[in-house]
């Protein structure tokens, strides 16, 4: 399959990537806020669902990143432990004033990111390397957490 790149403007356009990104792995040392450029950038090892089903499971690096970031809030994230692996659930948009909002990163365990835009604006792209994964990801359903106190990640 080819490298996939995909941009967000809205909530929907938002929706596709978080299905893209559904059970990707993330390090917490690749998780970077840059506040003077506002933007939060990752890089994950997300986990390949367009790949046929009598293949292989397998994963793709993969990089991503918001512009226009007023804020960032984090919970269950240890910054001191920059190998540590999170589990990224899904990605969802709760609309404030428009087209302001908050996006949240919802990790397995409770772990949640919180990013306060200006506006929808979100890039991924496939980076290039594809491996075989060990197994499929299987989990329950992902709730919404509530609104995170302030504080940086």
């Amino acid at each position: 399959m080819d490298l996939l790149k995909l941009v967000a403007l809205d909530q929907e356009d938002l929706a596709v990537i978080s299905a893209h990104l559904q059970d990707a792995i993330v390090k917490v040392g690749d998780l970077t806020y840059l506040p003077r450029e506002r933007r939060f950038a990752l890089v994950a090892r997300r986990f390949d669902w367009e790949a046929d089903p009598g293949q292989p499971p397998r994963r793709r690096l993969t990089g991503l990143h918001f512009e226009r970031v007023n804020a960032v809030r984090a919970r269950g994230i240890d910054r001191s432990k920059p190998d540590a692996s999170l589990d990224l659930l899904a990605i969802t948009f709760e609309e404030s004033t428009s087209p302001s909002g908050t996006a949240t990163l919802i990790f397995a365990e409770g772990g949640a990111i919180q990013l306060d835009l200006e506006c929808v604006e979100m890039q991924m792209k496939d980076l290039g390397p594809v491996w075989e994964a060990e197994s499929r990801p299987k989990h329950d359903e992902v709730d919404q957490p509530e609104r995170l106190p302030a504080g940086r990640l």
